[in-house]
């Protein structure tokens, strides 16, 4: 996975475990493309600790990751999911009401 992507989804899953400045200069940089300059500026500071600020929160994702996988387990439970509307997709039977059904309460859990 991208690493632009890969951060824009921890720092999603992990907002709560970051400083506020921390998540909004991610998100500025990451998902807004702002450069390191207009994002110094907003905060009336210098690149380089925009740049500090940029890799301290990374590392912290990555460790939260490393420890509670959860980005993970969502991609595994999002498969499994498609899996398992795939195999419904296959069944052929007259009871499709209840096949939607089943989907529908899939999707939800997307």
């Amino acid at each position: 996975m991208e690493k632009n992507i890969e951060i824009s989804i921890l720092s999603q899953i992990y907002k709560n475990m970051l400083t506020e400045k921390q998540f909004e200069i991610l998100d500025e940089y990451y998902n807004s493309d702002f450069s390191l300059s207009e994002i110094a500026e907003n905060y009336n500071i210098t690149r380089q600790a925009v740049r500090d600020n940029i890799k301290s929160g990374e590392t912290k994702l990555y460790d939260l990751e490393e420890k509670l996988g959860l980005m993970e387990k969502t991609k595994k439970q999002e498969e499994i999911i498609k899996n398992i509307n795939s195999k419904l997709d296959n069944i052929k039977t007259e009871d499709t009401e209840k096949i939607n059904y089943i989907k529908n309460e899939l999707k939800k859990l997307l």
